[in-house]
């Protein structure tokens, strides 16, 4: 019967394949809980990557250290300079809200490397206090920044997280030479 085929035919065909597709879609298991944001990311262990930056660091590289659980590293990574002499390291976090947040560290030029790390923010008035030192604020159209620079080297604690959790990560931050 080719040829003989109706709009009645089709309507009854689209009407099979939708019933199918439906049945699928509710034996398919749904994750909708908060614990599907939560995992939807992969947490790091960076202690390897912390040893090994802090042997080949020329300054003394700062991890956080006493953060609460809730905080999940994300992301790390140490590169060399391509002279041998410096380098940049690199730790991206989720706060408890799942904001990221990061610390970034190099000898470095401070302007060229905070304006990188920093995604463009510039430097804005006022300072945080961040236990007994002051760190200067940057803001951008994505980013926030708490940025210290001393001798040797500039810290950067960035991120999407609000002024007062990258105050808490800046606060956690123990800087050592290996």
């Amino acid at each position: 019967m080719r040829g003989r085929q109706t709009v009645r035919d089709m309507v009854l065909s689209l009407a099979v394949i939708g019933i199918l597709v439906g049945v699928i879609y509710v034996f398919i298991p749904h994750d909708e809980s908060a614990d599907a944001e939560r995992t939807a990311v992969k947490a790091v262990d960076y202690r390897v990557e912390l040893i090994t930056a802090r042997r080949a660091a020329p300054y003394a590289v700062a991890a956080p250290q006493g953060l609460p659980g809730t905080w999940r590293a994300t992301s790390v990574s140490y590169r060399a300079s391509e002279d041998g002499k410096g380098g940049a390291w690199h730790l991206g976090m989720l706060d408890p809200e799942q904001q990221y947040a990061s610390v970034e560290q190099s000898d470095a030029a401070p302007r060229a490397f905070i304006k990188g790390v920093t995604l463009g923010a510039t430097k804005v008035e006022g300072k945080q206090a961040v236990g007994s030192k002051k760190w200067d604020r940057y803001q951008g159209d994505k980013y926030r920044a708490l940025v210290r620079e001393e001798p040797g080297v500039t810290t950067v604690v960035t991120g999407t997280a609000p002024y007062g959790r990258l105050a808490d990560l800046a606060a956690a931050l123990v800087a050592k030479k290996g």
